[in-house]
């Protein structure tokens, strides 16, 4: 029987010939992840399942949404999993100021890769897809059962074709079109389905794209969004240390329960609005109507902060000075992007045009800190959720966009549109 990408990874992680969807398979794991919040909950439960993990080299801790520790509590949280890290002899060690957000660090590194099964304690675990793996969000005990023994049940999921043509206009990326996208099927639209990417339009997207569009599958309800493999993701994991993977292609007659079109040459910048990522509006829609002035931009986060997302702004915010009463905070996502940041004179650009340039953290996306938001502000954030009270006060306003439209917005003092600030493209 034929099988989408999806199925065919997990019927061979299960030792199966074929699964079907909503099939119960137990699968074998590559790689399990957990962070500083969900890993020290999973600790007194892998302890009380033997206290060791079922392999040193595929399970890994990354200190990342509450560091530089905030307060006492989160510093004994970093210490927990360092500590365990340590006593295990886990291969990959992470410590803040050596690594960065979990979801950019690990395709960084080497460590996710196409054909994989991967598990990780945060819901956007989801974002590896972009190189052909399946990787989805579990609980703390699943991730815990992950750790100890190796393994981990699934309901097999059906699955949704997305199919992409046409090319990106300027000034739209791939944070423009997974906001199209969610705002065409809603946020729970592909619920426990997998979404699955294919077309010519696919070639025409840069890995960071591809990272960003899997990154917020989970925003439509997805359990996991996956590209097809091709030479700009053979590329890239040859350039993180990558020497081996497995690919696998979705049959010719895989069946869909929906196929979606999507014209990349048609996709505007795109602006969700609170409180839903699928409350998505078009900046002529935003244009048209009463400018929304904000207080504060985002630009960073597994989402938007790799090198080419925050190149990007950069090439808007380049000559111009953020509006007076705004402020900005820029986040690479990792400690090497931060570098290139400074070696390619981004930092500059950055600092003269009066934003704050941070290390690597989630802090400000999912309301820990360095940018929590008021009662009553709004904010223009390249992050992947605006739910009510996400970024600080319930009664504060947080609008998805991407690092185009947040840069143009920091300089407008509302949202704005990148094309009408110009820049490079």
């Amino acid at each position: 029987m034929a099988m989408t990408m999806t199925q065919k990874i997990l019927a061979a992680h299960a030792g199966k010939d074929h699964v079907a969807p909503g099939e119960l398979i137990e699968a074998k794991l590559d790689l399990v992840m957990a962070n500083d919040i969900t890993g020290p909950m999973a600790l007194p439960i892998i302890k009380k399942m033997g206290g060791h993990v079922f392999d040193k080299d595929k399970v890994v801790f990354v200190p990342d949404h509450f560091t530089p520790n905030k307060d006492i509590k989160s510093a004994e949280n970093a210490r927990a999993i360092l500590k365990f890290s340590l006593d295990e002899g886990l291969t990959h060690i992470m410590v803040q100021g050596k690594n960065g957000v979990e979801h950019a660090i690990l395709p960084e590194r080497g460590l996710v890769y196409a054909g994989q099964a991967v598990i990780g304690a945060d819901s956007h675990t989801c974002t590896y897809g972009a190189l052909g793996a399946f990787s989805t969000g579990v609980g703390t005990t699943d991730i815990a059962a992950g750790m100890s023994k190796g393994i981990a049940w699934f309901k097999v999921p059906s699955a949704i074709k997305i199919h992409l043509t046409g090319k990106l206009p300027p000034y739209v990326s791939g944070k423009d079109v997974i906001l199209h996208i969610i705002g065409r099927i809603g946020v729970d639209g592909a619920l426990y389905q997998s979404m699955e990417f294919c077309g010519e339009g696919v070639q025409e997207l840069s890995m960071d794209d591809r990272f960003t569009i899997c990154n917020m599958g989970i925003e439509a309800g997805g359990k996991n969004a996956i590209f097809p493999v091709d030479d700009k993701a053979r590329e890239y994991m040859r350039n993180a240390g990558v020497s081996e993977w497995v690919e696998y292609e979705a049959d010719e007659d895989a069946q869909y329960v929906e196929t979606v079109e999507v014209n990349l040459s048609d996709v505007r910048p795109t602006v969700a609005f609170p409180h839903l990522p699928g409350n998505a509006h078009t900046i002529d829609e935003v244009e048209a109507a009463d400018k929304i002035y904000i207080d504060q931009v985002v630009i960073g986060s597994c989402t938007n902060g790799r090198y080419s997302d925050l190149e990007k702004a950069a090439k808007i915010l380049k000559g111009h000075t953020v509006a007076d009463n705004v402020r900005v905070m820029v986040v690479p996502a990792t400690q090497k992007i931060f570098l290139q940041c400074v070696d390619n004179g981004l930092v500059d650009i950055f600092v003269k045009a009066g934003c704050a340039f941070n290390t690597p953290s989630c802090g400000p996306c999912m309301g820990g800190h360095m940018g929590v938001l008021a009662k009553g502000e709004k904010c223009v954030s390249t992050t992947n959720r605006n739910f009510v009270g996400r970024m600080g006060d319930t009664q504060a306003l947080i609008y998805l966009a991407s690092p185009e439209v947040a840069a143009a917005s920091a300089i407008a003092g509302y949202i704005a549109n990148p094309e009408r600030v110009g820049g490079e493209n």
